[in-house]
């Protein structure tokens, strides 16, 4: 397999185990609305990443941001949410370096 296809696979992966750490945040007192409400901008980059588009991986890292802010802010403030915090915080910055590696992987070299 190639690093492209890996990297592909992965960023998916992890894009899905962040909507479930999304959802989790339901175990430590936030309402599901507001859990549900956090999810669906996720689904915005979804086709371009299944399709494995170059230009929708460049602009999913920059919406990553909030969801890295969100997870670092309750990390910090938020004692009864650490652990929830912490892994929503992994893999958001997993999911942002995937992005990155495949941008990387599936650059075209010009001579």
């Amino acid at each position: 397999m190639s690093m492209r296809s890996v990297s592909r696979a992965l960023t998916i992966w992890l894009w899905a185990a962040l909507a479930l750490s999304l959802l989790a945040w339901i175990r430590v007192g936030y309402p599901w609305p507001i859990c549900v409400i956090a999810v669906l901008p996720l689904l915005a980059p979804l086709r371009g990443l299944t399709r494995g588009t170059r230009y929708t991986y460049a602009w999913a890292t920059l919406f990553a941001i909030p969801y890295l802010t969100f997870a670092l802010t309750e990390l910090l403030a938020n004692p009864r949410a650490r652990w929830v915090a912490a892994i929503t915080l992994m893999l958001v910055f997993a999911w942002f370096c995937t992005m990155i590696l495949f941008l990387r992987a599936s650059r075209v070299h010009r001579e």
